[in-house]
Parts: C-alpha cells; sequence; structure tokens
C-alpha cells in the first residue's frame, strides 16, 4: 500500500507539474496573443495611415492630373477663339478697306459737284452781269 501510495504521490506530483506547465504555457500563449493582436493592430494603423497617405497621395495626383487637362482644354478653346476672332478681324479689315474705297470715291464724286456748282454759279453770276 506504502508502495500504491508512493506511486500515487509521485503521479499527482507528476500531474501537479504538468498543469504547472500547462498554466505557465497558457500565460505564456495568453502574452503571446496579446503581443500578436498589438502587433497586427500597430501593422493595421501603419496599414491605414500608409493607405491614407497614398489616397492623399492619390487624390494629389488625380487633382494635378485634372488641372492638366483642364488647362489644356482652356488652352484648346483660346486658340480656337483667337482664331475666330483673326478671321473676323480679316473679315471687318477688308469691308473697311471696300467702305474706305467707296468713301474715297463719294468724296471725289462731291468735289466734282461742287467744283461745277461752283462752276454754274460762276458763269450764273457772269450770265446776270451781262444782263445788267
Amino acid at each position: 500500500m506504502n508502495k500504491f501510495h508512493g506511486e500515487l504521490t509521485q503521479r499527482e506530483q507528476g500531474l501537479l507539474k504538468i498543469r504547472r506547465d500547462s498554466d505557465t504555457k497558457a500565460a505564456e500563449l495568453v502574452k503571446m496573443e496579446k503581443m500578436l493582436q498589438q502587433t497586427k493592430n500597430l501593422l493595421d494603423k501603419k496599414t491605414e495611415s500608409g493607405s491614407e497617405s497614398m489616397t492623399y497621395q492619390e487624390n494629389m495626383v488625380e487633382d494635378l492630373e485634372e488641372r492638366v487637362r483642364s488647362s489644356r482644354r482652356h488652352r484648346r478653346n483660346s486658340l480656337h477663339h483667337t482664331q475666330m476672332l483673326e478671321s473676323q478681324m480679316k473679315t471687318v479689315k477688308g469691308e473697311l478697306v471696300g467702305t474706305l474705297d467707296h468713301l474715297q470715291e463719294l468724296r471725289n464724286i462731291l468735289r466734282r459737284s461742287q467744283q461745277k456748282a461752283e462752276e454754274r454759279s460762276a458763269a450764273m453770276e457772269k450770265l446776270a452781269a451781262g444782263l445788267r
């Protein structure tokens, strides 16, 4: 019986040691799980801040690209508008040349008419003086 009691005590001690080791391992496992969770949280935060940074940079790039496209559109529109204005200016210039030529003709006609009127007036005065 002592022999069984000794074996039982020995087995109980072995079981106690296994339980202690198991508790220690469980505590270590809990610590490791906490550390793993903390590491995962830090990694997630870094990834978020990194993705936020990337999102910010991507937004900046997209904004700059849109500004470039807008600037190009504005430049094309301005060029088209300038070409239209130049065409209109050529048309107006041609019309002005035509109008100037017409005005010069009218001035010449007016001068001739005035000259003829003066000549007729002078002739009328001579006739009137001759009739007196």
